[in-house]
Protein backbone atom coordinates (compact mmCIF):
# COMPACT_ATOMS: atom_id res chain seq x y z
CA UNK A 1 0.00 0.00 0.00
CA UNK A 2 1.18 3.59 -0.43
CA UNK A 3 2.31 5.05 2.88
CA UNK A 4 0.00 7.86 4.07
CA UNK A 5 3.00 9.56 5.76
CA UNK A 6 6.67 8.88 6.43
CA UNK A 7 6.79 5.73 8.61
CA UNK A 8 9.38 3.59 10.36
CA UNK A 9 9.56 -0.12 11.07
CA UNK A 10 7.29 -1.18 13.95
CA UNK A 11 5.13 1.94 13.86
CA UNK A 12 1.37 1.93 13.52
CA UNK A 13 -0.20 3.15 10.29
CA UNK A 14 -3.85 4.07 9.88
CA UNK A 15 -5.15 4.71 6.36
CA UNK A 16 -8.93 4.90 6.36
CA UNK A 17 -10.12 1.51 7.64
CA UNK A 18 -6.67 -0.09 7.25
CA UNK A 19 -4.81 -0.45 10.55
CA UNK A 20 -1.46 -2.17 10.63
CA UNK A 21 2.09 -2.35 11.91
CA UNK A 22 4.75 -1.12 9.49
CA UNK A 23 7.23 -3.74 8.30
CA UNK A 24 9.86 -1.36 6.91
CA UNK A 25 10.73 2.33 6.70
CA UNK A 26 9.01 4.29 3.91
CA UNK A 27 8.63 7.86 2.78
CA UNK A 28 5.19 9.39 2.37
CA UNK A 29 3.56 7.94 -0.76
CA UNK A 30 6.13 5.15 -1.11
CA UNK A 31 5.04 1.51 -1.08
CA UNK A 32 5.06 0.01 2.41
CA UNK A 33 4.19 -3.41 3.80
CA UNK A 34 1.98 -3.55 6.89
CA UNK A 35 0.72 -6.45 8.98
CA UNK A 36 -2.98 -6.02 9.68
CA UNK A 37 -3.37 -8.91 12.10
CA UNK A 38 -1.51 -10.58 14.91
CA UNK A 39 -0.28 -9.55 18.35
CA UNK A 40 2.14 -6.65 18.66
CA UNK A 41 3.94 -4.98 21.57
CA UNK A 42 3.16 -1.30 21.09
CA UNK A 43 4.28 1.77 23.04
CA UNK A 44 1.60 3.03 25.39
CA UNK A 45 0.56 6.10 27.33
CA UNK A 46 2.50 5.90 30.60
CA UNK A 47 -0.46 6.72 32.86
CA UNK A 48 -2.82 4.11 31.36
CA UNK A 49 -3.48 0.93 33.35
CA UNK A 50 -4.66 -1.59 30.75
CA UNK A 51 -6.55 -4.75 31.66
CA UNK A 52 -6.75 -8.03 29.75
CA UNK A 53 -9.35 -7.65 26.99
CA UNK A 54 -9.55 -3.86 27.21
CA UNK A 55 -10.22 -2.04 23.94
CA UNK A 56 -7.06 -0.27 22.79
CA UNK A 57 -7.00 2.94 20.76
CA UNK A 58 -4.22 4.73 18.89
CA UNK A 59 -3.53 8.35 19.78
CA UNK A 60 -2.13 9.70 16.53
CA UNK A 61 -0.89 12.91 18.17
CA UNK A 62 1.44 11.04 20.51
CA UNK A 63 1.78 7.79 18.49
CA UNK A 64 0.93 5.76 21.60
CA UNK A 65 -1.63 3.09 22.50
CA UNK A 66 -4.24 4.27 24.98
CA UNK A 67 -7.49 3.27 26.66
CA UNK A 68 -8.99 6.68 25.87
CA UNK A 69 -11.58 6.33 23.11
CA UNK A 70 -12.41 10.00 22.57
CA UNK A 71 -10.60 11.39 19.54
CA UNK A 72 -8.62 8.19 18.96
CA UNK A 73 -8.88 5.19 16.59
CA UNK A 74 -9.66 1.71 17.95
CA UNK A 75 -6.91 -0.68 16.87
CA UNK A 76 -7.61 -3.85 18.87
CA UNK A 77 -7.65 -5.38 22.35
CA UNK A 78 -5.05 -5.94 25.06
CA UNK A 79 -4.04 -9.60 25.26
CA UNK A 80 -2.23 -9.05 28.57
CA UNK A 81 -2.63 -6.56 31.37
CA UNK A 82 -0.20 -3.64 31.24
CA UNK A 83 0.33 -1.60 34.39
CA UNK A 84 0.79 2.15 34.25
CA UNK A 85 4.47 1.61 35.05
CA UNK A 86 5.12 -0.35 31.82
CA UNK A 87 6.07 1.18 28.48
CA UNK A 88 4.31 -1.25 26.15
CA UNK A 89 1.10 -3.22 25.80
CA UNK A 90 0.51 -6.37 23.77
CA UNK A 91 -2.36 -5.69 21.36
CA UNK A 92 -4.21 -8.05 19.04
CA UNK A 93 -5.05 -5.97 16.01
CA UNK A 94 -8.70 -6.18 15.04
CA UNK A 95 -10.24 -5.67 11.63
CA UNK A 96 -13.32 -3.50 11.70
Amino acid sequence: MPSPAAVTFGGVVIAGAIIGVVQGDAASGASVDVKTSGVWALPKVAADNMTLGAPIYWASGSNLATITASGNTKIGVAVEAAAASTGTVKVRLSGF
